[in-house]
């Protein structure tokens, strides 16, 4: 009887865990699925700012006065 007892309380331990690996899976899954979305964020917003200041750069050497001789 104490055997049987130890085994189904193996069992049920081994059930949590079992829910607990899942559930840290689809997290890991989500949080991998963001940091990819964050990336490509990332991403756009670094080539839209290198193109803002190259555009700014141009505009600046446009308004520049022409050197005095």
């Amino acid at each position: 009887m104490i055997n049987e007892d130890r085994i189904i309380d193996i069992e049920m331990k081994i059930a949590h865990q079992e829910d607990l690996v899942e559930e840290l899976n689809q997290t890991v899954y989500r949080q991998q699925k963001k940091i990819e979305e964050l990336e490509m964020l990332l991403h756009a917003l670094a080539k839209r700012f290198k193109e803002m200041s190259d555009s700014s750069q141009d505009r600046a050497a446009a308004n520049e006065r022409p050197p005095h001789y």
